[in-house]
């Protein structure tokens, strides 16, 4: 067996060792992007859920049960 130089795999490991951190660099800012844009999905789904139950009370329904509404007005 032929004895490995010690420079060559010094050079080897820094050759790999680069686009290894690039490639950890990029996946971790596309991971943050990700993270980011499901913080703001969720921001907007909890304001779509706040106007809807709003338009509900202003609708005068005051309930949902299964598929029938039922109003204030209905109820009494």
């Amino acid at each position: 067996m032929a004895e490995t130089d010690p420079k060559a795999m010094q050079d080897l490991t820094s050759v790999v060792r680069t686009p290894l951190q690039q490639m950890q660099d990029k996946f971790q800012t596309t991971s943050d992007q990700i993270i980011g844009r499901i913080d703001d999905m969720s921001s907007r789904i909890d304001d779509l859920e706040k106007n809807t139950t709003d338009l509900m009370t202003q609708a005068g329904v005051e309930e949902l049960d299964g598929e029938n509404k039922i109003s204030a007005t209905q109820k009494s």
